[in-house]
């Protein structure tokens, strides 16, 4: 069954934030994920939204997903991530 990995970002240091981008493809590749949305300017339809970027990640299995995050370079790289970004991520069952 699909997965999809959903986060929403706010940037706390841009510059690290952009660091963990450049090496995010090369963390990604060779885990069956795909990327579905990376939008920085997302449009609201309805609510509050007081995020920097919306990512939507699309993989064929909840193990596909949990590979890819649980991965020695995904976890090297999150190090930025966490540095430049306060995330809220879910991972949810397609149906």
């Amino acid at each position: 069954m699909t997965v999809y990995v959903v986060a929403q970002l706010s940037f706390t240091d841009e510059a690290r934030y952009r660091r963990y981008q450049a090496r995010f493809p090369e963390a990604f590749a060779g885990h069956g994920g795909r990327v579905l949305a990376a939008d920085e300017a997302p449009q609201v339809l309805e609510g509050d939204w007081p995020y920097s970027k919306l990512v939507m990640l699309a993989f064929d299995d909840e193990a596909a997903a949990r590979g890819f995050l649980d991965s020695p370079l995904y976890r090297e790289i999150s190090i930025d991530r966490d540095a430049g970004a306060r995330t809220t991520a879910v991972l949810a069952r397609g149906v």
